[in-house]
């Protein structure tokens, strides 16, 4: 028998370890580890990061084999960390109805729950007697799973269990949009369990998703039915999150040391090497004093001091060490571990839960930080402490190398990447879209040339999701009908044995009428196109199929669209946007792209196609709008059942045409409707309705509304009313014997009737007077209802470009935006809070949480008062600030809430302004911008930059009676390098003066000299539109103070600062300092008082979120910006020696004193005639237009206004003013 080496003998004292310690507490029936002798619970998390040590050391001993006896103790070991992980697969398939609820309501009371009944794998504790969401424990597992069953170990056994594993990626897949209770199991820091974002869910879901994915759960025994699928786009979701969240944990905690194992072992969720390096200076350097680590649990004020070390998290960096190679990191922990050990029966090292200062010692340690020596308590040993530290102990002895415990290599996450080029392919729908382009010298297939090769609209790819990982025995639906983004349609799928392409869903006209405007689609598809070469992972390269369709012909079809053009002439010099791209055929793609098998619909799975009675509406709006490109491409006689399906799925959503067909319009054509725009023409039906006295009360939709337009958008007053704009002779709407409106003779003149215009006011009557599923007999076809008929007059409203028109019957047929709520998750999880409808609350609506779809739809529609074309504008506006949350997360710095309905209130003012019209006319230029004038004009508002809006001209063939309008960029007319940036020779000011504050009560004096602007230098680059609420932008004519061309852009840079909630850098950590030193700040009647210090921390985002809610009380954009201002001037004393100023600070009162100021100073120059007041706040109107910086400029009055409203508040000071 041979001698055991030294090696051998080390590895047998971890195995009696590992026995002693953790194994001794493993169930024999289910295999789940009590967390202790006494508390007999099993927790997910904790049994996973338990049996680490167990699966490590079986490794170590199937490598370090010195003999028959350590290849089966090897064997032994394996088989405990199976047990435990079937055991845990146990408890979760016995909650399995939950796992299907939460797939669809994302709630606390359908999560999966956090611990289980050891010996039977039952649950301990009811839905809401624990936190039981904790995503980052669910990920956890399939982590571990993934890298198990990567390392050669076999969890899982029959297909069933795949299936619910593959539900168990749905149910982490939208972890970027759940609020959970996180790793501590307490949500928010102030333990009253209120569940938040956390980045170590986000990060850890992040993890597990790419683990997994492709992934053969049978090993090396499987085949392509046991392979697990993962969206990509999914994945990329949590990716921009975690970035936007890191260092931060979540709202509530600036930083928190579970982060160790997401930007480390196990999860290697970051790929950005210096994200990582920040990230784990802020740990070391917020929670670390040179002897110790701790975990602050609360990080309140009134823990601060005593908080308690948990051991466990130097195991994390003794396994960084390791996985970087830093030999001193890994020594230096190493020895602080082995200090703080405590030696059980034997000599065995147990690593305790925590340590924590004695009850009978608090009182002396917060006094004296540090010299109170903490005790250990909670469990010992604490098993998953343990676990981790037999586990680093392997590897920094050299029995297990970092690949072994990470076989799916995550730990080269943060290696360079190559450079991603984008293949594309531009596809002709038809023979006639192939001629016109071989006409511009442009050779591309069509659709039906490619065959084998299959092209879908990439809506069909989420319907085919749709059908992955249902099970009947087990009640699993599959994927719930989501958005399949560009990352997805962008590889090749191999089902049934034919290769499909799929084309990009921003491209798909059937959902959103964003597609309907072409150089939107351009727009997009170089979004997407510099996205895909980012964010695309996998090997091979990305494959983007392009189709160019009939709706991207001219308006008379007889040449392509110039902006199509000039893209694909872009696209074939190799860069368009900053993205590298290859054009060529599919064919040439076909061997450098990347393949997904979905073998779940072959034809011997047991999911059948057709096999609910619901299968025709899948997704919410299936019942309108365009097609796929199925009628050139597949012959009846070819098809089997995938093609039948796919075919149902097209059939369902392509229109036939009952309508007469349009006439061109003429320059002639003097019709009422043709010259104006779409809201007005509704205004004239609702005016005729009116003189018909017809049954407001029985119609559908709330519509005394449809005339607020103007009013809603607090625009200034037009000189008569619209209604009366509306004649009455234009038509003689048909009645019947009682005197209402006859629709049977409507529908007979719908037949005759050829103008668009007019179809859509007989149209929206019979909407209004019947509903949309009033089936209208048109001629003779049973079966066609208002709704379909609107569906139609959409698409014929889309290729003649009357976006007033679309928005409107987009918000008829409730025309969802398919990304709306992924669109607003990401500005939420980008630390950006939204409001829909017009201040103040409770008609603007907030929304802090993601939302699922419907309820989000829902809220817009009551947020909007029922106008459904705000409704609409209001998603589309959320879709481009989600475009550029991603794209350019800048323009959103020190923006902490977006109110989009004060930024549509600008966007129409500032199109009166330019224009110099009146502000119905201003509301329906808005309402018939297309979207990517649309986006443009939102993209200046919010960069920044002084803008300006022209009329231009369209020709007279045009059929388009939408406003022709052309945005461009100006430079900075007249702003200063000094207005821009001043603010620190305000701060340096201030300081000199407050230093003549002493105990004694000497001189506070303020000078009158040009102070500098409050804002940012960033803030100060904004252009605010809008002339004053109540006044015409001509009525401020006297320039008595030399403002020349500068006139109105104060006024215009604050109510546009105001209305995007911009503040300047840093304004929320200096609120939270001059809150200590006073009682509170006093903001339109509401008082944030300066207990609110001792509850929030200055970085933390729920205390900046509080500040802001206050500000946010005012309706007023300018004016909220006057009071940032002021409150930037009184932040400028929290760097001042004074330790208190007492008191309550009135905010407004200080504005009004200043304001009081400026006027008497402005009256005795002789400007008396001009002072008009703002009738709401009592403001002057030069008070807002006046710069910053200045003898006459806000900052000098505002300054004198808070010497003179201090004084007050001073204790013995003789405060005077010069």
């Amino acid at each position: 028998m041979r001698s055991r080496s030294n090696s051998g003998v080390r590895l047998d004292g971890y195995a009696r370890l590992v026995q002693q310690t953790i194994l001794c507490y493993q169930n024999p029936i289910t295999g789940l580890l009590s967390a202790s002798h006494e508390q007999k619970d099993a927790w997910v998390r904790d049994n996973i990061y338990s049996i680490l040590a167990v699966w490590g050391l079986g490794m170590a001993y199937r490598k370090n084999a010195d003999r028959d006896e350590d290849k089966a103790k090897a064997y032994e070991l394996e088989q405990n960390v199976v047990k435990l992980m079937r055991g845990l697969l146990q408890c979760m398939m016995r909650q399995v109805e939950k796992v299907e609820k939460f797939k669809h309501t994302q709630s606390t009371k359908d999560s999966l729950h956090a611990k289980y009944n050891t010996a039977t794998c039952s649950t301990v504790v009811g839905d809401d007697q624990w936190g039981h969401l904790q995503v980052d424990a669910t990920s956890l597992f399939l982590l571990f799973l993934a890298q198990m069953t990567a390392s050669g170990l076999r969890i899982i056994f029959t297909l069933d269990e795949v299936a619910f594993i593959q539900n168990l990626v749905f149910y982490i897949e939208a972890a970027y949009k759940v609020a959970d209770y996180g790793m501590w199991e307490r949500g928010d820091k102030t333990n009253q369990g209120i569940p938040e974002l956390n980045a170590s869910s986000v990060g850890m879901a992040k993890a597990a998703l790419e683990a997994i994915d492709e992934l053969d759960l049978f090993g090396a025994h499987g085949g392509r039915k046991s392979v697990i699928h993962v969206l990509p786009d999914e994945v990329e979701h949590c990716q921009s999150i975690l970035f936007s969240m890191l260092p931060r944990a979540s709202t509530s905690k600036e930083i928190d040391a579970g982060l160790l194992s997401i930007i480390s072992f196990p999860a290697f969720a970051v790929e950005d090497m210096n994200l990582v390096n920040v990230t784990k200076n802020e740990i070391i350097s917020k929670l670390q004093d040179p002897n110790r680590l701790h975990y602050d649990p609360a990080e309140l004020k009134l823990f601060e001091n005593i908080e308690c070390e948990w051991p466990v998290f130097w195991t994390y960096f003794i396994i960084d060490g390791v996985f970087n190679g830093d030999a001193v990191q890994v020594q230096e922990y190493r020895e602080a571990l082995e200090g703080i050990l405590i030696r059980g029966k034997n000599g065995i090292h147990l690593v305790p839960e925590l340590y924590a200062i004695p009850p009978n010692k608090v009182d002396e340690e917060y006094k004296n930080p540090h010299t109170v020596d903490r005790v250990p308590l909670g469990k010992l040993p604490h098993l998953w402490g343990q676990s981790l530290y037999i586990l680093s102990s392997l590897l920094a002895e050299g029995f297990l190398a970092a690949g072994e415990i990470d076989p799916l290599n995550r730990r080269f996450a943060t290696s360079v990447k190559p450079d991603v080029v984008v293949q594309v392919t531009v596809l002709a729908e038809n023979s006639y879209v192939q001629d016109l382009l071989r006409k511009h010298g442009i050779d591309v297939q069509s659709i039906a040339d490619i065959h084998p090769i299959r092209v879908q609209p990439g809506r069909i790819l989420s319907h085919i999701y749709a059908k992955l990982g249902r099970n009947k025995n087990m009640k699993l639906s599959g994927r719930p009908y989501r958005h399949i983004g560009v990352l997805g349609t962008s590889k090749l799928y191999v089902i049934r044995n034919q290769i499909f392409t799929f084309t990009p869903q921003f491209t798909d006209q059937h959902h959103f009428y964003l597609a309907l405007d072409n150089e939107m689609i351009v727009e997009m598809l170089r979004i997407e196109l510099a996205y895909l070469c980012t964010c695309w992972r996998m090997t091979g390269r990305p494959t983007l199929t392009f189709p160019i369709t009939h709706t991207m012909l001219t308006n008379d079809g007889s040449d392509i669209h110039p902006a199509v053009l000039s893209t694909i002439r872009k696209l074939e010099d190799g860069y368009f946007g900053g993205a590298r791209v290859k054009l060529g055929s599919l064919s040439e793609f076909l061997t450098t792209s990347f393949y997904t098998y979905l073998t779940f619909l072959d034809p011997d799975c047991d999911e059948k196609l057709f096999n609910d009675t619901s299968e025709g509406r899948f997704s919410p709006d299936s019942d309108s709008d365009l097609g796929g490109y199925l009628e050139e491409t597949y012959k009846q006689e070819s098809q089997d059942e995938l093609d039948q399906y796919i075919n149902h799925l097209l059939q369902s959503t392509s229109l036939k045409c009952y309508l007469p067909p349009l006439r061109k319009k003429t320059s002639e054509d003097s019709h009422v409707f043709s010259a104006v725009h779409s809201t007005r023409d509704i205004l004239s039906v609702m005016a005729k309705a009116k003189g018909l006295e017809m049954p407001f009360a029985h119609m559908t939709l709330p519509t005394k509304v449809l005339s607020a337009h103007r009013k809603s958008l607090n625009l200034v007053d037009s000189p008569q009313p619209l209604l009366k704009q509306a004649h009455e002779d234009d038509f003689q709407w048909p009645r019947d014997d009682h005197g209402d409106v006859d629709c049977e003779k409507l529908v007979e003149q719908l037949k005759d009737c050829s103008n668009l215009q007019e179809q859509a006011d007989i149209l929206y009557l019979l909407y209004v007077i019947k509903g949309p599923s009033w089936d209208t007999d048109l001629s003779g076809q049973h079966g066609v209802t208002v709704q379909s008929l609107l569906s139609e007059l959409y698409g014929k409203a889309g290729l003649n470009q009357e976006w007033g028109l679309i928005r409107y019957i987009s918000g008829l047929l409730r025309k969802k935006v398919e990304v709306l709520a992924e669109a607003c998750t990401d500005l939420l999880s980008h630390q950006t809070q939204l409001t829909v409808g017009l201040p103040p609350e409770p008609r603007e609506k907030i929304i802090s949480a993601p939302l699922p779809p419907e309820e989000l739809t829902k809220l817009i529609y009551e947020a909007s008062g029922q106008d459904i074309s705000i409704a609409v504008l209001t998603q589309e506006i959320v879709v481009y600030l989600a475009m550029y949350v991603r794209a350019q997360p800048s323009l959103f710095v020190e923006m902490l809430r977006l109110r989009i309905g004060l930024i549509i209130q600008v966007m129409a003012t500032e199109l009166a302004r330019s224009l110099n019209c009146s502000g119905e006319e201003a509301s329906e230029s808005l309402m018939n911008l297309s979207p990517f004038d649309m986006k443009n004009l939102l993209h200046h508002i919010l960069s920044g930059k002084e803008f300006g809006v022209e009329r231009s001209v369209r020709p007279i063939h045009s059929s388009t009676s939408s406003p022709a309008i052309s945005i461009h960029e100006v430079g900075h007319t007249g702003v200063t390098k000094t207005e821009r940036s001043g603010i620190n020779r305000l701060r340096s000011e201030m300081k000199q003066m407050t230093r003549r504050f002493s105990a004694d009560g000497q001189l506070f004096s303020m000078s009158q000299a040009a102070f500098s602007s409050s804002h940012s230098s960033k803030s100060m680059r904004s252009s605010t539109p809008s002339s004053p609420t109540g006044t015409s932008s001509s009525d401020s004519g006297g320039h008595h103070m030399g403002w020349g061309e500068r006139q109105g852009q104060w006024l215009r840079r604050r109510r546009l600062d105001g209305a995007i909630n911009r503040v300047p850098v840093g304004f929320y950590q200096k609120v939270w300092k001059i809150l200590q030193k006073c009682h509170g700040l006093s903001i339109d009647g509401y008082v944030l008082p300066s207990s609110t210090t001792r509850e929030m921390t200055p970085q933390e985002i729920k205390f900046a979120v509080h500040v802001e809610s206050v500000l946010n009380r005012v309706p007023q954009p300018e004016y909220r910006q006057l009071l940032v201002e002021a409150i930037m001037v009184l932040t400028l004393l929290s760097d001042t020696e004074m330790n208190s100023i007492g008191g309550i600070i009135h905010v407004d009162q200080i504005v009004q004193v200043a304001n009081q100021l400026f006027m008497q100073d402005q009256m005795s120059a002789g400007a008396m005639d001009t002072l008009e007041k703002d009738q709401a706040t009592g403001i002057c109107h030069f008070f807002y237009d006046s710069a910053p910086s200045g003898a006459y400029g806000t900052m000098t009055y505002l300054t004198k206004a808070v010497a003179s409203h201090l004084q007050e508040l001073l204790p013995n000071s003789g405060c005077q003013m010069q």
